[in-house]
């Protein structure tokens, strides 16, 4: 069931299905070769499902419009979680079948789980995806003046296309540690009454030097550095004033800034996209997408009965690096510690190995979806296109999950009418998930995700009808009889 459902959804929904019935009529009408391969999941769902599909995506971007960084995506979905009867686990003491709890990793990672009736060594039930998205991020002493302006010096997380990060309207989110022990929470440009920050580029007028870069040179890294202010006071520099706006502000110090985790990210809402609203347009969707539909899916659970759990992990765009990457071990001792709570003093480590052994994993990421504009990028036969449904990722080359764990997923898919299509790229392609460091440590593991556009952009797009396929997917995994 959705979190809510608003009103403003009954004439939205009119529209849509209005639209998107005389897209159903319209196939109808196509030639009997135009019908074979994978069916739009819009045409496969019900009039009472559509609306699900639409009320899901309402809470989805409201969701998104605060959650823009892992941190604030923790934050956000612990709140919901408690909401649903979730509780931070206790530091000692049994499980019984039916808790319901989370673990927050250093505030940037967050593990809920749910206990099931089934002795936790014969495996859990795992959905795996990360809340980091590409972003900018202030250097240790990023304050600088130039040319009348104040701007901040900025250095990326993850991989992204530079220019589209210029004359957009940015935010400035995160929080400043300082050395007595006080965090300090900053956050500029989400509201419609912050103001906001710009990187601005060249106009045409006067770029004649700089037209020969190549695409991803066409901004340089280092010229990604946002406006902060313009307002020189008569009595001191710029930067004194900016330093000074800190002060009075925050209370924090220049020095202060280089124990400080500050991103620099599109202030833009959430949108929808086109006539029938069809599709969403938000920042931040690799891969809070999936990170969102796995808490979703893991509140429905209330007694499985192997153990339900949701790892939402940081740093993946980075390498899965750091203490709350999943390359850490933080979460297979969190894993042993809810073994140990069940055996007691007859626990050994035994019992975590024959645990991972038993253990499925979905690890669930976002991939480019076929665009309108370029399909040659992908190999028709085997291309994941909006609307069509999760994607069963096939990467080739010894990282595809084993065909007998496909057959098993293909069979909770179908069971419960999620509409699926596959995912290989063509020729050589970068980029990766979480799935790796699992299946590492002996889980049975498989990729799946959903197509969407413009990944690794600052307004990324994807199709509601596949979104909420994704959360009925997840829920399905945790049901799901061996």
């Amino acid at each position: 069931m959705p979190l809510k459902t608003p009103t403003m959804l009954t004439k939205r929904a009119a529209f849509s299905s209005v639209l998107l019935a005389s897209l159903m009529l319209a196939s109808l009408n196509t030639s009997a070769d135009d019908a074979q391969g994978p069916q739009s999941a819009w045409q496969t769902i019900s009039e009472d499902e559509r609306s699900e599909v639409f009320a899901f995506a309402e809470d989805y971007k409201d969701f998104m419009r605060r959650a823009k960084t892992e941190l604030s995506f923790v934050t956000e979905a612990v709140r919901i979680a408690e909401k649903a009867g979730f509780k931070a686990m206790p530091e000692s003491g049994k499980f019984r079948p039916g808790d319901r709890y989370y673990d927050v990793n250093r505030g940037r990672t967050l593990t809920l789980f749910v206990v099931g009736s089934e002795p936790m060594t014969d495996g859990f039930r795992v959905v795996g995806a990360h809340v980091d998205s590409p972003r900018l991020e202030l250097k240790g002493r990023p304050l600088y003046e130039s040319e009348g302006f104040a701007l901040f010096q900025t250095y990326r997380h993850g991989g992204i296309k530079n220019y589209q990060w210029v004359n957009l309207p940015l935010a400035l989110v995160g929080h400043v540690d300082k050395k007595n022990g006080d965090r300090v929470t900053i956050s500029v440009g989400l509201s419609e009454d912050d103001p906001v920050f710009i990187i601005p580029d060249l106009s045409p007028h006067v770029d004649q030097d700089y037209r020969e870069r190549t695409n991803r040179d066409v901004i340089m890294g280092e010229e990604l550095d946002p406006i902060i202010a313009s307002i020189t006071p008569s009595d001191s520099s710029l930067k004194d004033s900016v330093l000074g706006y800190l002060k009075a502000e925050y209370d924090i110090d220049e020095d202060d800034l280089v124990s400080a985790e500050l991103a620099i990210v599109p202030a833009m809402a959430p949108r929808d996209v086109g006539f029938d609203r069809g599709m969403m347009a938000i920042y931040g969707q690799d891969d809070k997408l999936s990170s969102y539909t796995a808490l979703r899916a893991i509140l429905e659970q209330t007694q499985p009965n192997r153990t339900a759990v949701a790892f939402l992990v940081d740093n993946e765009e980075v390498g899965n690096v750091n203490n709350t990457g999943s390359n850490s071990d933080y979460f297979v001792d969190l894993l042993a510690e809810l073994i140990y709570r069940e055996r007691g003093d007859a626990y050994t480590d035994i019992d975590v190995r024959r645990a991972l052994r038993n253990t499925k994993v979905v690890s669930s990421d976002v991939n480019p979806g076929v665009h309108p504009s370029h399909p040659g990028v992908w190999e028709a036969g085997n291309a994941p296109r909006l609307g069509y449904g999760v994607n069963l990722k096939l990467y080739g080359g010894g990282f595809n999950a084993n065909s007998e764990f496909m057959a098993w997923n293909r069979a909770y898919l179908d069971d419960a009418s999620v509409t699926w299509q596959t995912a290989t790229y063509k020729g050589r392609a970068s980029g990766g998930t979480i799935g790796n460091s699992l299946s590492r440590r002996n889980m049975e593991v498989i990729d799946y995700g959903v197509p969407v556009l413009s990944i690794h952009s600052t307004y990324a797009v994807s199709s509601k009808v596949d979104v909420h396929m994704l959360y009925r997917a997840m829920n399905a995994f945790y049901r799901f009889a061996d």
